[in-house]
């Protein structure tokens, strides 16, 4: 039987999830990948079978390392802001 993953475990994987789906340059990614982590970490909240956490957690790892590859991949070739993400203001030139 397969040990389960501790409480302290499936957190940091949470995090890193977090902060993995943060780093995609393109808006739409990243809101996606935020909302499906939480989301998907929601459901297995008041699991207690340690069968199923064991399960979750394996695969969850291998959606990282996927999720981390798929981030630098986006970084690479990422395009245009879109209008919704903050925009740096621009400088302009006070007329003296």
């Amino acid at each position: 039987m397969a040990t389960p993953p501790t409480k302290q475990s499936i957190l940091h994987l949470y995090h890193s999830m977090l902060r993995t789906s943060q780093s995609f340059s393109s808006y739409n990614f990243r809101q996606y990948f935020v909302r499906r982590t939480k989301s998907t970490f929601r459901e297995i909240q008041s699991e207690t079978d340690p069968a199923k956490l064991a399960a979750f957690y394996e695969e969850k790892a291998k959606e990282l390392a996927v999720l981390k590859r798929s981030a630098i991949v986006n970084q690479l070739y990422g395009g245009w802001k879109v209008v919704v993400e903050k925009q740096q203001a621009e400088h302009e030139r006070a007329d003296s």
